[in-house]
C-alpha cells in the first residue's frame, strides 16, 4: 500500500520538559527542545499549577516523521502539559509517522496529560507509544483522542494503520497495558459492533490516584449525560473512561466534563480555542 520514497523531507522534533516543587511551589526545572518540537507556557489560571502548551511548527506529521516528548516530574510537583491544536497525521508515501511519549512522576507529584486530538487522514500511518512510570503516591490525569477523518468535511478514514499502545507502571511494576491497532480497510473495521460502532473519534481517559476507585460513580454519572456511547471502571487505583462519538466535536464535550470533574479544575484554554 506504500510505497519507498526515501527522498521525501522529514519532520522531527524533540521536547524534554522538568518540572520541580522548591519554595512551596512548582517551577520548571529543565527545558530542552529541537526540530518543529516546542514548548510555551502561558500564565495560569489563578490558583492552578503551570502549564505548559506543546507545539508541532510543521503543522502536521506524515509518513517518516517523528516527534518524541519527555515530561519529568519532580516530588511533590504538578502540572498541566497540553497541546496548541490537534496534531494532524496526513497520508503516508514513505513509511510510518512515529509519535513516542514518556512521562515520569516522582513521589507525590501530580500530571494532567491533557493533548488535543489526533486526526487521522486517509491512508495514514501512525504508530505512537506512550510510557508512563509512577513513584506509588504519585497521581496522573490523561486523555488520549483518535479522529478519523473530518466529518465536517465529509472526510472518511477509508485505509490506513493505527497502532496506538499505552504502558503504564507504578513502582515499577506494570500497572496497565492497552493497545489499539487497525490496519488496512479502516472505515469497514471501524463500523464493526466490536470496535467503535460507526463511530469516528474515540477517546480514552486514564485517571491514577489514590481515590481513583472512590470517584468511579461520580465518573459514571457525568458520562450517563454524555452524547456519545461512554463507559468507565476503575480497579486497582486507576479509572479508566472510554468515549465514542460519531464526530470530534461531540467528544470533545463529552470528554471535557469527565476531566474537568477529576481534575476539579478548567481545562486549558486552548482547549476552547
Amino acid at each position: 500500500m506504500l510505497q519507498a520514497r526515501s527522498w521525501l523531507p522529514r519532520t522531527e522534533g524533540s521536547v524534554r520538559l522538568g518540572f520541580v516543587h522548591r519554595d512551596g511551589q512548582t517551577r520548571l526545572a529543565g527545558l530542552y527542545q529541537s526540530g518543529a518540537a516546542r514548548a510555551r507556557f502561558p500564565n495560569p489560571a489563578a490558583d492552578a499549577p503551570p502549564e505548559a502548551v506543546l507545539l508541532n511548527t510543521a503543522g502536521g506529521l506524515t509518513g517518516g516523521d517523528r516527534i518524541d516528548t519527555r515530561i519529568d516530574m519532580g516530588a511533590g510537583a504538578e502540572a498541566t502539559v497540553t497541546t496548541a491544536a490537534a496534531e494532524k497525521i496526513y497520508r503516508a508515501l514513505d513509511g510510518e509517522t512515529t509519535i513516542r511519549v514518556r512521562l515520569t512522576l516522582d513521589a507525590g507529584a501530580r500530571l494532567a496529560w491533557l493533548p488535543q486530538p489526533t486526526i487521522l487522514f486517509d491512508r495514514s500511518w501512525l504508530d505512537r507509544r506512550t510510557e508512563v512510570e509512577l513513584a506509588g503516591d504519585a497521581s496522573l490525569l490523561a486523555v488520549e483522542t483518535l479522529i478519523f477523518g473530518r466529518t465536517a468535511m465529509g472526510e472518511d478514514v477509508h485505509r490506513g494503520i493505527c497502532r496506538d499502545a499505552w504502558r503504564i507502571r507504578r513502582g515499577g511494576r506494570l500497572l496497565f497495558a492497552d493497545t489499539f491497532r487497525i490496519d488496512g480497510a479502516v472505515a469497514t473495521a471501524l463500523d464493526r459492533p466490536a470496535t467503535l460502532a460507526g463511530a469516528r473519534a474515540a477517546a480514552m481517559l486514564i485517571y491514577v490516584a489514590a481515590d481513583a476507585g472512590e470517584r468511579l460513580e461520580a465518573a459514571r454519572a457525568v458520562l450517563d449525560r454524555a452524547a456519545g456511547m461512554a463507559g468507565a471502571s476503575a480497579w486497582n487505583g486507576m479509572l479508566v473512561a472510554r468515549v465514542l462519538a460519531r464526530d470530534g466535536h461531540a467528544l470533545q464535550d463529552d470528554l471535557a466534563a469527565l476531566a474537568e470533574a477529576l481534575s476539579g479544575r478548567p481545562l486549558p484554554r486552548v482547549w476552547q480555542c
